[in-house]
């Protein structure tokens, strides 16, 4: 809880210290952002001479972030549309347009001559048509030059030149608009049709868990039986292939070793090794059939079970869009505190030119600070002396600390995620274990279960589930530095620290999976009984080791169906969406026709991802049903013998696979003797 509380502190300081708008809005010369406060209704930013970004000699100038260069820019409502260039006759209010002018300039009432605003950068030397590209107005691409446009003396071809290299450098580093265009208007013309894919995903994995109930044995079934086939097949299909290689007499010692994997399939060695290994496993399935069958026949039960539970707690179904908002809330929150404290900086400006060697501007050396509301380029000898962005502040307590602060928060955000997760789980188990222990199903099962799970879960097992949580973080922080350290020493040609750290990511991968799946089972004991998250841990590690065979085949069984319906849902519905929107569906009717897309692959695959968050999330939580109510049988039969004074909780299909049944009260027995 301090650790929670300090995480919620480094939030608030980053918020009051950070400005986000240094990154989401540009700024221009006077340090201003565009689009807000005084610049509210002028979003884009006019450079005035762009070629100086592109042709600058200065390496300071150079390496300005956000695209800022040393020249002047202005906040503007709209970027240019036409062609203007200043022409040395006439007067400054024929040559300048004033919206693209410095404000502390009046074209109608200034006393300076048009050369004079042009060397003082007061309004741009030409305009030429431009597009808002991140909010800043660039040159727009294939745009055709007055055969009269020049600039700054020089030539029309050369002017003409000297501007489209510098669009086309520029556009070139922004060539993904135009995709991201086309990709919005095909999610623009498409949205409709993929909600109406998602809605269908969603009632086809809601039909999916409700077949179960009647279907799980068949299903079950005909999927062991369509593995045991297909490696049948396999079998049959590589003593085929041997045979006819056996007969060539083609062998692997006339071909000796190669790197051409495809020359191996040709010798006869490799298809007797795969007909080999496809036999161990074809028998070694068999005999699991043949041994573990009883066991099968309980994961069955259970599985329909599990559906019989979700049928009377429909209401389970819905707790993923909670975990779901929640998860939203946990990123937002990091994503904003991240982007504070990146920008908790106050910028720092530099006196920089494009050009030293003009007279007067050796001096400049780039590392005079100054203050753009303020600066004035004849308070320097360097005419063409510029206040420019530098970078942001890092000095100060906060500031010099933005890296572990960033580290906090990424430990915060993890922790956050994972006790989410884990509430979600303990409110699942709660509502699932209440049906399973209810004596007469559905008329004990309590009202509101899910709810009341939730409630009871926040009053009494927060403590438990932020240390489940917090154990995870630890072991998913270690393999995050491991991560960060083999990539460090990828150039490192020490085989030993490669194979060490290799050896390490494996360790800590399998530590935690094996951490995920005790601390589910855990918080379906503290949902059960109660109990702190150490005693569940153990009492759930314990039951589960008693019943290792059990909880092997309920596993594997379980994860093929689920597999199964995951494979009905994305599966069906993706290929739906190709024939639909590859137009390859044939609808008479012109409503309901597909739209016309530029790339008919991204509602696809929004379809795709989208149905399988779907049915993950469905599948998520009769996962969870069948976990609980399997902990829950296993502690029934531990610790009930069917006597009226421990009856079994468990449903009469189970009874009847293990021989067990529940004894009347002796009361009873008399009646019935009588």
């Amino acid at each position: 809880m301090v650790f929670l509380l300090g995480y919620m502190i480094v939030g608030i300081l980053a918020w009051l210290y950070g400005d986000p708008r240094q990154v989401i809005y540009p700024r221009n010369s006077t340090g201003m952002y565009c689009g807000v406060g005084p610049n509210e209704g002028k979003p884009y930013v006019l450079y005035y001479d762009l070629l100086k970004c592109v042709t600058g000699t200065n390496i300071l100038a150079a390496a300005m972030n956000g695209m800022q260069c040393p020249t002047t820019q202005v906040c503007v409502a709209q970027c240019p549309n036409d062609f203007k260039w200043a022409l040395p006759n006439g007067s400054p209010e024929q040559v300048y347009i004033q919206t693209y002018c410095q404000p502390n300039i009046d074209l109608k009432t200034t006393t300076l001559t048009v050369a004079e605003i042009a060397s003082k950068e007061l309004c741009p030397v030409f305009l030429v048509p431009s597009s808002p590209i991140f909010n800043r107005c660039f040159p727009s691409a294939n745009i055709t030059f007055p055969a009269d446009f020049t600039i700054s003396g020089l030539s029309g071809n050369q002017s003409k030149a000297n501007i489209s290299a510098a669009a086309s450098q520029i556009l070139d580093s922004f060539n993904f608009q135009n995709l991201g265009k086309r990709i919005f208007e095909d999610f623009a013309k498409s949205w409709p049709w993929i909600i109406t894919a998602l809605v269908i995903a969603m009632v086809v994995s809601l039909l999916f868990l409700i077949l179960l109930r009647f279907t799980a044995g068949i299903l079950v079934w005909l999927l062991i039986i369509g593995v045991i086939g297909v490696i049948g097949y396999g079998i049959y299909h590589c003593y085929m292939e041997y045979d006819t290689l056996n007969k060539k007499g083609t062998s692997v010692s006339d071909v000796g070793f190669t790197f051409n994997l495809g020359v191996y399939f040709k010798l006869k060695e490799t298809w007797l090794a795969i007909l080999i290994v496809l036999a161990v496993v074809e028998a070694i399935l068999l005999l699991v059939l043949l041994f573990l069958r009883k066991r099968i026949l309980i994961a069955i039960a259970l599985i329909k079970e599990a559906s019989k539970a979700i049928g009377h707690i429909m209401s389970s179904l819905l707790y993923p869009l909670i975990t779901f908002v929640l998860l939203v809330v946990c990123i937002a929150y990091w994503g904003m505190t991240a982007l504070y404290l990146a920008t908790s900086g106050a910028p720092l400006y530099r006196i920089s030119t494009v050009n030293r060697s003009i007279h007067g501007c050796e001096n400049i050396t780039g590392n005079e600070t100054c203050d753009p509301m303020t600066f004035s380029a004849s308070n320097t000898s360097c005419s063409e002396a510029r206040c420019i962005f530098y970078r942001y502040n890092n000095e100060g307590l906060f500031q010099t600390n933005l890296f572990n602060l960033q580290i906090y928060n990424v430990i915060g955000f993890l922790w956050c995620i994972n006790f989410v997760i884990a509430l979600g789980q303990c409110v699942l188990a709660g509502a699932f274990a209440s049906y399973y222990w209810a004596f007469h199903k559905p008329q004990d099962i309590p009202f509101f279960p899910v709810s009341a799970s939730f409630m009871r879960t926040l009053r009494y097992h927060t403590g438990s589930l932020a240390f489940g949580a917090l154990i995870l973080t630890i072991v998913q922080l270690i393999r995050i530095i491991l991560e960060y350290l083999d990539h460090k020493l990828k150039a490192a040609q020490n085989p030993c620290i490669r194979f060490l750290l290799c050896c390490l990511k494996c360790c800590f991968w399998c530590l935690e999976k094996f951490i995920k799946f005790l601390n589910r089972n855990a918080y379906i004991m503290i949902a059960i009984y109660g109990k702190n998250f150490c005693v569940s841990a153990k009492n759930a590690f314990k039951l589960l080791m008693r019943n290792i065979v059990r909880v092997v085949v309920l596993d594997k069984v379980t994860d093929l169906l689920i597999f199964f319906g995951k494979l009905i849902v994305v599966g069906g519905v993706g290929v739906l969406a190709f024939f639909f929107f590859s137009g390859r569906l044939p609808i008479p009717n012109d409503a309901f026709k597909s739209p016309t897309l530029n790339y008919y692959w991204i509602p696809i695959l929004t379809v795709i991802v989208g149905s399988y968050m779907i049915a993950h999330g469905f599948f998520s939580v009769y996962n969870m049903c069948v976990d609980t109510l399997f902990l829950c049988f296993l502690e029934d039969l531990e610790r009930n013998d069917g006597s009226p004074e421990k009856p079994y909780y468990m449903p009469k299909s189970l009874m009847s696979i293990l021989n067990k049944k529940n004894r009347p009260p002796k009361s009873e027995e008399k009646k019935k003797k009588k």
